[in-house]
């Protein structure tokens, strides 16, 4: 019972800005509610939630693709469509740290994932999509033990954050 507790302090450690769009990423990723309905406030904010559907729609076929024996093909044809798409992800400025992508992208794809986020965040944070006062802040967001790490846990994440109808109508 310890782990989903350490996984909701975690979450309550994030900005509010990044804990909404955490959790409307989710319910897009996971195709667990109508993310217009939830999400959408302004005209502005349903452009931004439709470009995210399409974002998305690799999220599947990514699952698919995690390596499982760690070959040069299996990890390019992998990396590859997961920078895409954590570009998309930070290019919205709504997750500020590595911290904040890796909880978000362990719940998308799962905890096989977890031994290639830091390279695909590092990698995404340093494209030229990112203005180079944020990629600073992002890259320096990695700490040395998660880019060094000997191993990761194989541990599927417990805690999946959801929309709160009192607390986000606030």
């Amino acid at each position: 019972m310890m782990m989903p507790i350490a996984e909701m302090r975690e979450f309550a450690g994030f900005a509010p800005a990044e804990q909404r769009y955490i959790k409307r990423s989710l319910d897009i990723g996971l195709a667990r509610t109508d993310a217009f309905r939830r999400w959408g406030r302004s005209e502005s904010e349903n452009i931004a939630i439709r470009r995210q559907y399409v974002a998305y729609q690799d999220l599947k076929a990514l699952r698919g693709l995690i390596p499982q024996d760690g070959t040069p093909f299996e990890i390019e044809r992998f990396l590859g469509k997961l920078v895409r798409l954590a570009a998309f992800d930070l290019e919205q400025e709504r997750l500020e740290s590595f911290s904040a992508f890796r909880f978000l992208y362990e719940r998308l794809l799962g905890a096989s994932a977890r031994p290639y986020l830091p390279a695909a965040f590092c990698a995404a944070s340093a494209l030229p999509v990112i203005a180079p006062q944020r990629r600073k802040l992002l890259l320096q967001s990695l700490s040395e033990a998660a880019a060094t790490a000997p191993g990761w846990s194989e541990r599927e994440p417990v805690f999946v954050p959801e929309y709160v109808d009192d607390f986000e109508a606030a």
